[in-house]
């Protein structure tokens, strides 16, 4: 079924196009047919005019919050392009903008993948479809303003300068107006005096062309009674000289005149807008650490730039009543009665003699009030005031921000694999975050190595000998995965995982009635979301660290997991996601109200908090990202920064569990083998037997009805059918794709249905029935930036032959075991061609015969490929009884978890 497209969002290419709200239902819906209008413009490959219909639009009000964020960066190229002429450059977008925006990107589909290269991309690219457009039309600019974007066709030629003049007290400051008449041998405008105008554009033929360069002042004078004044008297055409007052009149009125399209030329000073303001200055608390409940010192002063007014000298401030003051060799703004409110607030919050709370410290850094919501005049306050940190705790914050920085944590040789050098930096941002008691975010893109910096974090803990064990809260399908890596790469690391597939029920029973005795002899312990509720014990415990891995299992606050493990006391908390948060506001708080409870409030005060940030006229949501940007850590695998070497192929055994179902369907053929090999005479015969049941297992590994044939393939039914849906949540979050192989022909169908509902849009399938015409158009819709983000494929039909680089997933599904085959599909994604780094799942069931072939294969291939050349079902029908027994048992514990 089509998606119904309601906001905009970027692809991983970093172009733009519709896409449905993640949050429809609490967007604002904006006037529909605009809304609609406009997304049709972006279902081409260039947005450049899709994002100039933005910009002709008169005003945001009611629009979506990414059509406001794209509709301000329209605006402001259009501004700059219309102070120039059409021949001139336009150069790169100014990184000041850029930084702006940035900061400022609504919640939206791809936002990780806005950078200052996107951004100047979509620059020049609307600059170039502007200039021919325009002169495919009618060859000048304002009258293509005039037609397509009316309010925009005055922005023109006439110039208002200000500027200071030293030589007189009484009068120090000069205006003029001039007009742009003609371009210098560089391309520079000079500009002429605008009384020059009535004599350059004298005569009749010349009448439209002064009426148009001066209707921008007509249409100041309409709102502005200085300018009306000026055109009256005739004095706009002369130079002038003017008081401070004067001046001061003059700059409030600047927006207006640029409103009607005059450029304005001011004095540098202005631009930065000195002006006396009240100084916070937060300091760190006395402890080493910033929990909730830790105290901030709260000092307030008067300065004026990087100096402390004196009592006296603020007072005489505030005795003046001019708004343009020469204070200490400088102009400056004052507003007494802004100054004084911006005071008086800052006085009472200052009340508690011990401080602000570190929540209440880093809500005003961020720019918001100590409540998040609530005070209006906020805006206005902020405008009048400078928030700052003293030395230390301003050294702490940046540490968070830019962990580059930061001493390295050494996990030592216990830790037996060299860490990339992006993946030491995270495990000084955790170690950071651990010695300040703060939680933390690490939202690393899949493949990037989570769970190695976690567990490097972890016996840097076991180094420095802090004895408190930590928790770690998985996924049931994460637990051989995980058991993996710390044997593979930390074997000192003792780690006890309270779960049935590795204790039995009676040593479950007796951890749980000696509980903190017996887990202190270990540094880590897991268990698994499911546990928590039956797991009392848990909370008897303050942990070193809990540390919640696909960490999108709390995104709903309302279920009884999530409410369990926000209840989990310990001295930090960690989450692991590799799904982007930046789409969906609820996610967010959510994982925020377990790492950091308390920041972003209560969930009501945050969607009031959300819907006040929505009504401000710029930088939306740059105090929510100022909040939140020291506690979460993200690298994308795209970034060349991260990983320099792409691209690259990682290979990973991916475990699955066994359903009840399946697990009696695969004991019973167990038996059944049994029976048959003992029963049958030696070799072709027995051999036939054994390969049958070779392929009967794999099948019952797969789904219980594809043994069966009752076509109800039904997700809950089969453990590898739910591990497909956790790993595909988050490919499909990041809008990448993928390719799933499997042996079987008739599992292509069931994959294919079962991964439309995964990425909510329907994918493609091929396997030998598809005719070979058909396979390069396949190939092509795949390949194509917007085209289906899945390809389930029969290891057969697309073994060799394809060119499929636009995945940068390959899931195999069940497996071959044939090393040579697998390997032959997976160069479908990684091959000549291919910019992404691929990672390869490789899904095994544990407990069964998939993970012991997965380990056998492993050995083989450590020894010699060759030896696997005729396949590992060669190898199996050789075996003896006993021992071709043992291969097959079903280690129930295990499988089914």
């Amino acid at each position: 079924m089509k998606k119904t497209c309601d906001t905009l969002g970027l692809l991983p290419s970093g172009r733009l196009i519709g896409v449905e709200s993640p949050e429809a239902d609490q967007n604002p819906a904006g006037p529909a047919s605009t809304v609609t209008q406009i997304l049709k413009l972006f279902d081409q490959p260039d947005a450049s005019e899709g994002l100039f219909s933005l910009a002709s639009i008169k005003s945001d009000v009611g629009l979506p919050p990414t059509f406001r964020f794209w509709r301000a960066f329209s605006c402001h190229f259009l501004l700059q392009r219309c102070r120039l002429a059409m021949h001139e450059s336009l150069g790169e977008l100014d990184g000041e903008f850029s930084a702006r925006a940035l900061q400022a990107i609504p919640p939206m589909r791809g936002a990780e993948y806005l950078t200052h290269t996107t951004l100047n991309k979509h620059w020049q690219a609307l600059d170039l479809w502007i200039r021919r457009t325009v002169e495919a039309e009618t060859g000048d600019l304002s009258d293509f303003l005039k037609r397509r974007a009316p309010h925009w066709h005055q922005v023109g030629r006439v110039c208002f300068h200000l500027a200071e003049n030293k030589q007189d007290e009484t009068y120090p400051f000069a205006f003029m107006a001039t007009y742009a008449a003609e371009l210098s041998t560089q391309g520079q405008s000079r500009h002429r005096p605008l009384a020059k105008a009535l004599n350059d554009y004298a005569g009749k033929q010349n009448k439209s062309q002064l009426i148009h360069l001066l209707s921008p002042i007509d249409l100041a004078s309409k709102s502005s009674e200085l300018i009306k004044e000026l055109v009256a008297s005739g004095d706009i055409y002369h130079p002038l000289a003017w008081t401070p007052q004067e001046a001061y009149h003059f700059l409030q009125e600047v927006p207006q005149y640029e409103s009607a399209g005059i450029v304005v030329r001011l004095p540098d000073w202005w631009k930065r807008r000195p002006r006396p303001r009240v100084s916070i200055t937060l300091g760190a608390s006395k402890s080493n650490t910033f929990s909730a409940e830790a105290l901030l010192s709260f000092d307030v002063q008067m300065v004026l730039g990087d100096k402390v007014l004196s009592k006296k000298e603020w007072a005489t401030l505030m005795a003046t009543t001019d708004r343009l003051i020469y204070l200490k060799g400088q102009w400056i703004e004052v507003d007494h009665e802004k100054l004084q409110q911006a005071l008086s607030h800052w006085q009472s919050l200052n009340t508690n003699a011990k401080g602000l709370s570190f929540i209440e410290g880093m809500r005003l850094l961020a720019g918001t009030s100590t409540s998040l919501v609530g005070d209006e005049d906020l805006p206005e306050i902020a405008a009048w005031s400078q928030i700052q940190c003293e030395s230390k705790l301003s050294k702490r914050l940046a540490e968070l921000r830019q962990p580059e920085s930061l001493q390295l944590a050494q996990p030592g040789s216990a830790l037996k694999a060299s860490l990339r050098p992006y993946q030491h930096t995270g495990v000084k941002w955790l170690w950071h975050l651990h010695q300040l008691g703060l939680g933390g975010c690490l939202a690393d893109d899949m493949g990037l190595g989570k769970t190695i910096q976690v567990i490097a974090l972890l016996l840097t803990l076991k180094k420095k000998k802090l004895t408190q064990p930590s928790l770690l809260i998985l996924p049931t399908s994460l637990l051989e995965n995980w058991k993996r890596e710390i044997d593979t790469f930390a074997p000192s690391l003792k780690t006890l995982f309270l779960h049935s597939s590795q204790l039995n029920q009676s040593n479950l029973k007796d951890v749980a009635a000696n509980f903190e005795t017996t887990i202190s002899q270990y540094q880590l312990v897991v268990t698994t979301y499911g546990l928590l509720n039956r797991q009392p014990e848990l909370y008897k415990v303050t942990w070193q660290l809990v540390i919640a891995d696909e960490a999108q299992a709390l995104k709903n606050p309302g279920t009884r997991q999530t409410k369990a493990a926000k209840k989990l006391s310990a001295h930090a908390k960690i989450a692991l996601t590799g799904t982007p948060i930046e789409n969906r506001l609820s996610d967010l708080w959510s994982i925020f109200d377990f790492i950091c409870p308390g920041l972003l409030g209560s969930a009501t005060r945050f969607k009031k908090f959300v819907a006040e940030l929505e009504k401000r006229d710029a930088d939306t949501y740059l105090p929510l990202r100022n909040l939140i940007q020291p506690y979460i850590l993200r690298r994308l695998k795209t970034d060349t920064r991260i990983i320099t070497d792409l691209p690259d192929k990682t290979e990973l055994s991916t475990y699955c569990s066994l359903t009840k179902e399946q697990a009696a369907l695969y004991a019973k053929s167990v038996e059944e083998l049994a029976s048959a090999i003992h029963a049958s005479a030696e070799g072709i015969q027995r051999r036939g037997i054994v390969l049958s049941y070779l392929m009967r297992f794999k099948q019952i590994c797969n789904h219980p009805s594809q043994l069966i044939g009752d076509g109800d393939f039904a997700a809950e039914k089969s453990g590898k059918f739910a591990r497909l849906a956790s790993l595909c949540e988050e490919i499909s979050a990041r809008q990448e794709k993928v390719l799933v192989f499997t042996q079987f022909r008739e599992m292509c169908e069931p994959l294919a249905q079962y991964l439309s509902s995964c990425f909510e849009q329907s994918g493609l399938v091929l396997h030998g029935g598809v005719p070979v015409k058909q396979r390069h158009r396949l190939v092509e819709q795949f390949q194509d930036e917007e085209g289906p983000p899945f390809f389930v494929i029969s290891l057969k039909a697309g073994g060799t032959g394809l060119n499929l680089t636009a995945a940068s997933h390959v899931i195999h599904f069940d497996r071959w075991w044939n090393p040579a085959v697998e390997e032959q599909a997976t160069d479908r994604a990684f091959r000549i061609g291919q910019k992404k780094n691929v990672l390869v799942h490789k899904f095994v069931c544990q407990g069964t015969i998939e993970e012991k072939i997965d380990a056998l294969i492993s050995d083989k291939k450590a020894l010699s490929t060759d030896l696997l050349d005729g396949g590992s079902e060669k190898i199996l029908t050789e075996m003896s009884d006993r021992e071709l027994i043992e291969l097959v048992t079903l280690d129930v514990e295990r499988a089914v978890v």
